[in-house]
């Protein structure tokens, strides 16, 4: 986190601890910029300053929590030894997630269906996440021995997508816990 020499932390990450709490909370359209400045504690040309505009903020959340969610998993994954339960932690990380967001659902989810744009700022942050979770799940089942490790991970992301959604809609961590298993199935022991 950048501070200023008062130990205080910069506008700019102000902005983006803000924004996240607000966006988490009440959706990203939902919260207008003032609201964001308000919270963050900071002039409006800090914004444009760091992120040149709302749309700019937005990528950069986005960004921030790839960054942090590909951190929680890593941290996750290393203390386990095969491929299989890798993949298995990232619906133990989506429970969690559940949980700790009151199940308001994947925030990528949430900000590709308020920006459907595929010119959006946002979804180029979006499609940044969504190649990263491919990439790994391509690896993990190419490691983990399935046949055919592409048509496995693409299997494993839509049980994942699906998991994560159907907490949402249920409120409730039970898909992700029939996610979990039914991934589990998919892969080899």
């Amino acid at each position: 986190m950048a501070t200023t020499r008062s130990g205080a932390a910069a506008p700019a990450q102000r902005l983006l601890d803000a924004a996240g709490t607000l966006f988490v909370r009440e959706g990203i359209r939902a919260v207008g910029i003032d609201r964001v400045l308000a919270e963050a504690g900071v002039a409006r040309a800090s914004l444009y300053h760091a992120y040149g505009s709302k749309d700019g903020l937005i990528a950069a959340y986005l960004d921030d929590q790839d960054e942090a969610d590909r951190g929680k998993w890593e941290k996750a994954a290393a203390e386990l030894d095969s491929p299989r339960e890798k993949v298995l932690a990232l619906f133990d990380l989506a429970h969690g997630a559940a949980l700790n967001r009151r199940f308001r659902g994947c925030l990528y989810l949430n900000a590709a269906t308020e920006f459907p744009d595929p010119q959006h700022p946002a979804r180029a942050a979006i499609d940044r996440h969504r190649t990263w979770l491919h990439e790994l799940l391509v690896d993990l089942a190419a490691r983990s021995g399935a046949a055919d490790p592409e048509a496995t991970a693409e299997r494993i992301r839509l049980i994942y997508d699906g998991a994560v959604a159907g907490s949402k809609f249920s409120r409730g961590t039970e898909p992700i816990e029939l996610g979990k298993r039914l991934a589990a199935e998919l892969l080899p022991n």
